[in-house]
């Protein structure tokens, strides 16, 4: 009788001993997974945010690309019917009441204050924001603005 007792318990303890190991493997693999879970999480949503910022990039053109060595542009001719046409259409953009980036650009004085951030914003292509300028356009500006941004 003494034997048959030693038996069940060394087998009760032999089982109680391999549900733990048995729980601790789990755990174990429970913890792998959920590190190997957040990885990928982290990887998607860096490769979602690197697809939606380029995609969402405007055509840009690079400083080489724009030859200033023609005819030097005028405000009053070839820059202020941009900016008027194409900028200053309502509040909502840059014309009256506009308080959006450097606010209205209305007047010579208004355009030539905000002249770095008009070039910026002209060069990445971030601006116009309903549209888009031709490259003639792009480089009216641009070049305007290079040459001394004169009220010419």
């Amino acid at each position: 009788m003494i034997g048959t007792k030693t038996f069940f318990v060394d087998t009760k303890e032999i089982l109680i001993k391999q549900k733990q190991k048995n729980k601790i493997t789990s755990d174990r693999m429970k913890t792998k997974n959920l590190q190997i879970s957040r990885g990928m999480k982290a990887g998607l949503v860096l490769s979602t945010l690197i697809c939606f910022l380029y995609a969402c990039k405007k055509s840009t053109a690079s400083a080489a690309s724009v030859d200033c060595s023609g005819t030097a542009k005028s405000y009053a001719t070839d820059v202020s019917p941009i900016i008027q046409a194409s900028c200053a259409t309502n509040s909502g953009c840059h014309g009256s009441g506009s308080h959006n980036g450097p606010g209205e650009l209305l007047t010579y004085s208004e355009v030539f204050n905000a002249r770095s951030s008009i070039r910026a914003a002209v060069l990445s292509g971030a601006m116009p924001q309903n549209g888009s300028l031709t490259t003639a356009q792009k480089t009216a500006i641009i070049c305007w603005i290079d040459n001394g941004a004169t009220n010419n």
